[in-house]
């Protein structure tokens, strides 16, 4: 990894990220639900924050960028998509731009479903992927603006990254989707080990993010709509993978 990854519990269980390049002194902060615990971070490490990332516009991911701004003198970058509803941006990005933290250049994702406007941002060389709400630790976000169809679509872009990159997403939700992967896949090992771990990690107030893409991948029951034991898990053993998906989120709506 290139770049040094904090992670910043904010709120009731939300998460904020920094990325700091210590060739350059660049700091790049990924959501702001509150300006309170990360400006006490930047203190406490001496850094200076040069950007703020916006994965999407809900206001437990925005609500203390203005207050960040001002504070540190940060640019605002975000979807040109949702530009309106955002806090007013510097650099307002689409699919496929890319940027430079320090001197690692960022790709920009985008990952409708949660809501139409969300990006995600992938940091190849250090293997890092800020996915917000799109892609969740061992679940994804309700579809409170797009459709199943893009959700899946999304996600399968998230899942085509290295096996090998960390996924850091939005929320503390780990354990509620992990009981919820559980009645899906019972009997599935890497999701019984994985429960044990997180449910571990709970007890010491530690977080459960970040998590490989490869653990996703065993374990993420929106990653594994494509699978036999997980459609026939939900009683759609002929249905194509979008079809099932559609389902397993109808479930986890009613859990």
């Amino acid at each position: 990894m290139t770049l040094e990854l904090v992670t910043i519990p904010c709120r009731t269980d939300n998460y904020a990220y920094l990325v700091h390049d210590a060739a350059s002194g660049q700091t790049a902060v990924i959501d702001v639900p509150d300006a309170a615990p990360i400006l006490a971070e930047l203190k406490a490490r001496g850094w200076q924050l040069s950007d703020i990332l916006i994965t999407h516009r809900h206001d437990d991911h925005i609500s203390g960028a203005e207050a960040l701004r001002t504070a540190t003198g940060a640019m605002v970058l975000g979807a040109a998509a949702d530009a309106h509803r955002l806090p007013a941006l510097d650099y307002a990005l689409t699919e496929d731009a890319s940027f430079a933290i320090g001197s690692e250049k960022v790709r920009v994702i985008d990952v409708p479903g949660h809501t139409v406007g969300h990006i995600a941002f992938h940091f190849p060389e250090s293997k890092l992927a800020f996915t917000g709400d799109s892609l969740m630790s061992a679940g994804c976000g309700r579809l409170f603006e797009g459709t199943p169809a893009q959700m899946h679509e999304s996600l399968q872009k998230l899942a085509a990254l290295p096996s090998d990159t960390l996924i850091c997403s939005g929320h503390e939700y780990t354990a509620s989707n992990l009981r919820f992967a559980l009645t899906l896949e019972p009997d599935n090992p890497q999701l019984i080990s994985r429960a044990k771990a997180a449910a571990d990690l709970r007890a010491k107030g530690l977080p459960t993010v970040p998590v490989g893409l490869q653990t996703e991948l065993d374990t993420n029951p929106f990653l594994r709509a494509h699978l036999p034991a997980v459609k026939a898990s939900v009683g759609l053993p002929d249905a194509d993978a979008a079809t099932v998906f559609t389902e397993i989120r109808a479930r986890k709506d009613r859990f």
